[in-house]
């Protein structure tokens, strides 16, 4: 069949969870047997979230093919298990500079160039996907961030409206809004949902689907209501409650009936509703997960989003691991070596976090030693990873000036260095190791025992010792020291072949203290919970 469009936009408020309700389409249509792909539309002019503060945009996730993305495309990768790539995220920074360089090499032969029709058409350009006629996908649904009457997103709702008529039938418009509850009035109240709709429609486009974010059961009167007031069909408006896990929102719109009224308003016939069995035994093991552990993620980002991979992740571990997770942030500038016990004592585990530059990186490796000593299940992830090898190098070899070249260039014992090739490098973005790399694991180790435990899965490359992680950093494991500590106990035990990079570190003597460059938070999702993930809890609930 020809490819199918859905476009999903916002009105009211931001951060209703567009990418969810993405995210859950895209389930409930693979369920059914369709080849899916998702998109986020963002309306920043950056090209891409790499150089945005965590606290501006939450965390950036980055594709296997290397590009610094959304957060949202994690939840479309962990919902729906596809590999998303840098087609799958674009910016109106992208949009504009594309155009521009076509300008200034003169492929628009001297024409004026304007948002429309230059602008708009690079959007429907890669709305349609136009560049992969090779992937052919049953449906590519197209995320619009941001919220209607935006200024900055116009360019992108005019080129949605051009494509409802291009496309006819083939393309869906699915509507996003808020239904606020009133305590005073003991009132919902659906004006704001009728005026982001007439929003919409003097930008041209007529929702086919409402989605209503609300805190509170709407009854069928005040749907009836809002599909009348918004000529939409009464099965065609759904509830988006407040579920006690995002992971139940696909299952709560499939009860509702969304993906069968997509299919309807398409003409494709709806047939029989998929059981979803493996999505119910997970959401059933996450219900009867009672018994609580407590995590500490340590680092200097106090904001959910800004972690986001790292807490799901872990709460997918702990469902398959028939526990809660129960996550709590520590502020790395709040850890000092007078505080630290109070801080991680009743913790399980503690996860020491990725990052940037020099703020609160001593509180990271003041925790790296606590952890260490104590012998307390701990996972260093990228930067965390680093402050591990740090704290050795300082209490254990003896080099109590060693540090990282990022943070201090003149240090005598760089034991974390800038990667040779990025020397002469000075710019901003897009200078970083990026994306999917080969890491060779050491057969006897703790983290071959983790991946080994999971059998034919994703994270298994070409043979049993062969792993591919993502990764997002410029600076390296310094290999004039590894022998040093390969003999004081912190084993090198994921190599990049390629590049003989150190990936993996551990000391086998403790109950789980890992160490890795990359991040396998990028790669844990619904049905297959990273095996990293998985033995870090396992170790948790176990400890002594």
């Amino acid at each position: 069949m020809d490819t199918k469009y859905i476009f999903v936009t916002g009105g009211v408020v931001s951060s209703l969870g567009k990418g969810i309700i993405s995210a859950s389409i895209g389930k409930l249509l693979q369920a059914r047997g369709y080849k899916v792909t998702i998109q986020k539309f963002d309306p920043y002019i950056n090209i891409d979230p790499g150089t945005l503060n965590p606290y501006e945009h939450g965390e950036c996730y980055v594709t296997e093919d290397g590009f610094e993305t959304d957060l949202d495309l994690g939840h479309y990768e962990r919902f729906t298990g596809i590999h998303t790539t840098r087609d799958n995220s674009i910016t109106t920074g992208r949009i504009y500079k594309t155009v521009i360089d076509r300008e200034r090499h003169g492929d628009y032969l001297g024409k004026t160039i304007q948002v429309v029709p230059h602008i708009t058409d690079e959007i429907k350009r890669r709305m349609l996907r136009s560049s992969e006629k090779e992937i052919e996908y049953d449906f590519v649904i197209t995320e619009v961030g941001g919220t209607i009457g935006d200024i900055e997103s116009a360019p992108f709702m005019e080129a949605i409206r051009q494509l409802r008529w291009q496309l006819g039938r083939d393309a869906v418009c699915v509507h996003l809004t808020y239904v606020p509850y009133l305590k005073a009035a003991d009132e919902l109240k659906t004006k704001p949902t009728q005026h982001s709709v007439k929003e919409l429609q003097s930008m041209g486009i007529q929702p086919d689907i409402l989605v209503l974010r609300t805190e509170r059961h709407l009854d069928d009167a005040l749907r009836t209501k809002v599909a009348s007031f918004c000529n939409v069909d009464l099965e065609c408006v759904v509830q988006s409650e407040d579920m006690s896990s995002i992971y139940e929102v696909p299952v709560n719109m499939q009860r509702q009936g969304l993906d069968a009224a997509i299919l309807r308003k398409i003409g494709i016939p709806v047939g029989e509703t998929p059981h979803m069995k493996p999505w119910h035994d997970f959401l059933e093991k996450q219900r009867k997960a009672t018994r609580e552990i407590h995590v500490a993620l340590v680092g200097k980002y106090d904001l959910q989003d800004a972690y986001k991979s790292i807490r799901e992740s872990l709460n997918l571990a702990g469902t398959y691991n028939d526990v809660k997770t129960k996550i709590h942030f520590v502020n790395s500038e709040e850890v000092t070596k007078d505080r630290v016990a109070v801080l991680l004592d009743g913790m399980a585990g503690v996860i020491i976090c990725p990052g940037f530059g020099q703020r609160g990186i001593e509180g990271k490796i003041i925790a790296a030693e606590y952890c260490r000593t104590h012998d307390k299940p701990t996972f260093g992830i990228c930067l965390g990873m680093q402050m591990m090898v740090i704290e050795f190098a300082r209490n254990v070899l003896g080099y109590k000036d060693a540090h990282s070249c990022e943070m201090s260039a003149d240090t005598n014992h760089p034991v974390i260095d800038l990667m040779e090739e990025q020397k002469s490098i000075t710019q901003m973005g897009g200078t970083m190791r990026l994306g999917a790399y080969d890491c060779e694991l050491r057969e006897g180790s703790k983290v071959m025992e983790a991946y080994a435990a999971v059998p034919h899965c994703q994270f298994s490359i070409h043979h049993s010792q062969l792993i591919k992680e993502r990764h997002r950093h410029r600076y390296e494991f310094n290999n004039k020291y590894k022998e040093e500590y390969e003999t004081a106990g912190m084993k090198c035990v994921g190599i990049n072949p390629a590049a003989n990079l150190v990936e993996i570190v551990e000391i086998p003597e403790k109950q789980w203290y890992i160490g890795t460059q990359f991040h396998p938070e990028y790669s844990s999702t619904v049905l297959h919970p990273h095996p990293l993930f998985m033995s870090f809890i396992k170790a948790c609930v176990q400890s002594k």
